[in-house]
């Protein structure tokens, strides 16, 4: 006869009838008849283990029975309950052996629990079993809402990068018994992301589903959601959000501010004298922003440095100018970013250009002449007032004020508002044949414009004198001397 017998359900939640029993189906007398009158009859404790659902709200709760098959029912037996948690988390009634919980448990906190029982035989006060384990499980309700690991999340991710680009994985998880029906099987969603971003609801993974421009907005606030129970009715959540934050790429080029620049030089300004800045603007930035700007100028006379600090073009002298010679310059500056990656060449196929219109500013330029130097010539004897040569300066400048001469520390020429240089002393060749002369030309509107040149002039030769013997001669003849006869002489 088997003596086992499985209890009715209780809260849903089959408990068993537990069973140890020392010969299965054999009864006692059986037992007696096959193995003689010298075997121990032993007789067995009915049970397996028991469950508790976690969170009841009942003070106390009815888990099941503990009963030896040897209780015939006369009320001579005594239940004990021994181990961790008896007396306090669970209660025995000694006479019926029903197993109680006393407080509400949480599996969370320990699922298992593992206790003793013992059987007394009250009239006797001798322990009719040895003590016996048995296991009380608690089991799984879904009371915990699924959190998410490692917060804050942050993720970096480049702008215009392609549907599918994998940005960031969450992962929540749920303290519930993942072997208890889908309690801790969790599901992820997007709360608030789209439609720049999806998530895979299995895994956590965040990918980008629409590209994104970094200048437009760079940086998104995606909120997801973690259900358990697969998002079944009943299921808890738990969100958590994610800054995702657009990384710069090269894909704007330059552009000028301003279409046309107009710009003006001192035609007296030396070579390599800045004359004004361009600028252009970059929506990127970084190493992404950089850039480099050149001049197409067919006369070569303005180039142009980039400013690597404030990314500005600034414009130099090549050579110098003149006013008198042009005034006006047209000139075209385009620029393009320093590095691009192949990849994004498709973004900066014609760089962007402006015009620059640079206008020479007249200064008052001292007096030219028209020779770097002269030389004239003239007789000696000449009579005073004579005319030496003339010498000639012009003012560069558009007014063209009229010229005054003069000659620096001479008293033997002199020059007039025409620039005639005459003399005005006698010229002897055999005194001085040359003469060095500075000649300074000055501006009459404004005599701190002046400029100077050097004049040479050349007495020539005339024969104004007779010759004379080098010395005194007292020549004497021999008489007796023949015709033709040279004396030698002493």
């Amino acid at each position: 006869m088997n003596h086992c017998s499985l209890l009715p359900f209780m809260l849903g939640i089959p408990l068993l009838w537990p069973c140890l029993t020392a010969i299965e189906n054999s009864t006692t007398e059986e037992v007696k008849h096959s193995a003689g009158p010298h075997l121990r009859v032993k007789r067995g404790w009915m049970w397996n283990q028991f469950f508790v659902p976690e969170e009841m709200n009942k003070t106390r709760h009815h888990i099941g029975q503990l009963r030896s098959d040897l209780d015939n029912g006369n009320n001579s037996f005594q239940y004990k309950l021994l181990g961790a948690g008896a007396g306090t988390i669970f209660v025995i009634d000694e006479r019926t052996g029903d197993l109680y919980a006393e407080r509400k448990l949480d599996r969370e906190e320990r699922s298992l629990y593992t206790l003793r029982a013992q059987v007394i035989d009250t009239t006797t006060g001798k322990a009719v079993e040895p003590e016996s384990e048995f296991v009380i499980r608690v089991s799984d309700i879904n009371d915990n809402e699924p959190k998410f690991l490692d917060e804050p999340y942050e993720a970096i991710v480049p702008e215009m990068s392609p549907e599918g680009t994998l940005v960031i994985q969450v992962t929540a998880s749920d303290a519930d018994d993942p072997s208890s029906g889908n309690n801790a099987r969790l599901l992820y969603s997007l709360l608030q992301g789209q439609p720049y971003f999806s998530i895979e609801p299995t895994t956590g993974v965040i990918r980008i589903s629409s590209k994104m421009d970094r200048e437009l907005q760079d940086e998104y606030w995606v909120i997801i959601q973690a259900k358990d129970m697969i998002g079944l009715p009943g299921a808890l959540s738990g969100t958590t959000s994610v800054l995702i934050k657009l990384s710069d790429v090269n894909d704007n080029k330059p552009i000028f501010k301003d279409s046309l620049y107009r710009l003006t030089v001192s035609e007296s300004a030396p070579i390599g004298t800045s004359i004004g800045k361009i600028m252009a603007y970059d929506n990127d930035i970084g190493e992404n922003a950089e850039m480099d700007y050149s001049i197409e100028d067919d006369s070569e006379t303005f180039d142009v440095i980039t400013n690597n600090e404030t990314q500005e073009g600034i414009i130099i002298l090549k050579k110098k100018v003149d006013f008198e010679h042009q005034n006006y310059y047209r000139v075209r500056a385009k620029v393009k970013n320093r590095h691009v990656a192949e990849h994004l060449r498709e973004y900066h196929t014609e760089p962007y250009t402006t015009l620059i219109k640079v206008q020479v500013e007249d200064d008052d330029e001292p007096p030219v002449f028209l020779f770097s130097y002269y030389i004239f010539e003239i007789l000696e004897g000449s009579p005073l007032g004579s005319s030496v040569g003339t010498v000639s300066a012009t003012d560069p400048d558009q007014r063209q004020s009229p010229i005054g001469y003069s000659i620096t520390r001479s008293k033997v020429f002199s020059i007039d508002n025409n620039g005639t240089i005459t003399t005005t002393n006698n010229l002897d060749r055999e005194i001085s044949a040359w003469y060095n002369l500075t000649v300074t030309a000055v501006e009459k509107a404004n005599a701190e414009q002046m400029s100077s040149v050097p004049v040479y002039v050349q007495v020539l030769n005339i024969n104004d004198h007779a010759p004379e013997l080098s010395e005194y001669y007292e020549p004497y003849v021999c008489e007796n001397a023949g015709s033709g006869q040279v004396r030698a002489r002493n």
